[in-house]
């Protein structure tokens, strides 16, 4: 089955650093899109940034997107609140939304959570180990115990988001911090997947564990045909 995939990045930090645009020269988004295609040439991918109109996420374009990618950082606050609510009101329905990295602060991210997202951070020559603490999930397949990453942003706990639905990974840092790296959620019919790593200093996307995590997240993100609820007012069913 074809999955229909939208990638949304920000595309700031490409294009105004220099070191960004070295390790992406196309955009994040662009990295990605090659990275999960390779794996999973079945992917019918698009993409969307933020200086498009309405963010390059019209009506039509969400209803044809299965599964939304979410990555974002300095910009979140330039996000059109209207647009925030149709890509809610379409998880609700049942799209998939991978949040990436720093779109933890995102406006989507938040208002699924109902909290404040807020975490301990630092820039500095960290290294990241990604245990996988949940083998068994679809997430996990095809990765090992954990994953390495050299260089990478620290995002320490306390985390403050809703208890997860399910912990898939945890990273650690060699300052001592662990954070919750890998984590589900479930809103209305719709699938959540919040993934750690991804500093755009890094070339974070093109590490193969993390591309494969990104894909098998779409896989597991897409909707399924289940029931559907109905909701208002109702008659009964039986008259006792």
């Amino acid at each position: 089955m074809t999955i229909r995939v939208t990638i949304w990045n920000e595309f700031v930090h490409e294009r105004k650093h220099a070191n960004v645009a070295e390790i992406y020269p196309q955009g994040i988004h662009a990295a990605i899109t090659e990275g999960i295609g390779r794996i999973e040439p079945d992917f019918s991918i698009r993409t969307a940034t933020l200086e498009e109109p309405e963010h390059g996420l019209t009506e039509e374009v969400l209803q044809e997107t299965d599964v939304l990618l979410w990555w974002s950082h300095a910009r979140n606050h330039l996000v059109q609140d209207e647009v925030v609510e149709r890509v809610c009101s379409r998880i609700y329905d049942g799209m998939g939304f991978i949040a990436l990295h720093s779109a933890l602060n995102s406006k989507p991210f938040r208002k699924l959570m109902g909290t404040t997202c807020q975490i301990k951070w630092r820039e500095a020559d960290d290294k990241e180990r990604i245990w996988v603490i949940d083998p068994s999930h679809p997430i996990a397949e095809g990765i090992g115990s954990y994953i390495d990453i050299g260089y990478e942003e620290m995002y320490g706990e306390h985390f403050d988001i809703p208890i997860p639905d399910e912990l898939i990974f945890v990273s650690w840092f060699t300052g001592g911090e662990v954070f919750r790296s890998g984590v589900t959620y479930r809103r209305g019919r719709g699938k959540i997947f919040y993934f750690r790593p991804g500093h755009q200093e890094v070339p974070t996307y093109h590490h193969p564990d993390v591309l494969k995590v990104l894909a098998n997240a779409v896989r597991w993100a897409a909707p399924r045909h289940g029931a559907m609820p109905r909701y208002g007012n109702s008659a009964p069913i039986d008259f006792v």
